[in-house]
């Protein structure tokens, strides 16, 4: 249940107390800005229960960052290349969702590639953008997906690319064998 990190569950349990402290937040300030409850809050933060993908959503928009923000530290030097077994990767056991961050961890530049893989049938939902309006490309590489960004539904198929800016709530649905896709951040 929760996320399953390739790298220690107390880093990330450590990150994210530090990503709340260093913004002079209380656990009661964030559970008013996340929705989440501040006995989840702690327990999360103590390495006593793990995120799921929504809860890391919510998270990440009580904050105003992209989810893989809250994952992966940001390197303070600009690597320009991170090999596939550097990359973090994190898996939601529950939702059947797993998110890799494929781009290097840096604070310089804007643009960021995941890759994410529902299991079939998985449907994972956000109920607002961590960052309003930021743009999103969606290449889906196998499987089928359907979208919903705000009230808009998109099908996709294998190699099809939906552009969008975001603002409102995002459904992802998998259809039956499953979906791969990569979702490149700007």
């Amino acid at each position: 249940m929760g996320i399953s990190v390739q790298s220690d569950a107390l880093s990330l349990a450590s990150h994210l107390r530090s990503f709340r402290v260093d913004r002079g937040m209380t656990l009661n300030d964030l559970e008013a800005r996340s929705g989440v409850s501040r006995a989840t809050l702690s327990r999360i933060e103590k390495a006593e229960a793990s995120p799921t993908a929504e809860t890391l959503g919510k998270l990440a928009t009580a904050f105003a960052v992209p989810i893989s923000r809250l994952i992966a530290p940001l390197d303070d030097v600009f690597v320009p290349l991170i090999s596939g077994d550097m990359q973090t990767v994190w898996t939601d056991e529950e939702a059947g969702f797993t998110r890799r961050v494929v781009s290097p961890r840096t604070g310089t530049l804007s643009f960021e590639v995941i890759e994410g893989t529902l299991r079939p049938s998985a449907r994972i939902s956000y109920d607002s953008p961590s960052v309003a309006g930021q743009e999103h490309h969606l290449v889906l590489l196998d499987g089928r997906l359907r979208l919903t960004v705000g009230e808009d539904v998109h099908d996709l198929r294998p190699k099809d690319c939906l552009r969008y800016a975001l603002y409102g709530a995002t459904l992802f649905e998998a259809g039956g064998d499953g979906a791969r896709y990569f979702l490149c951040i700007r």
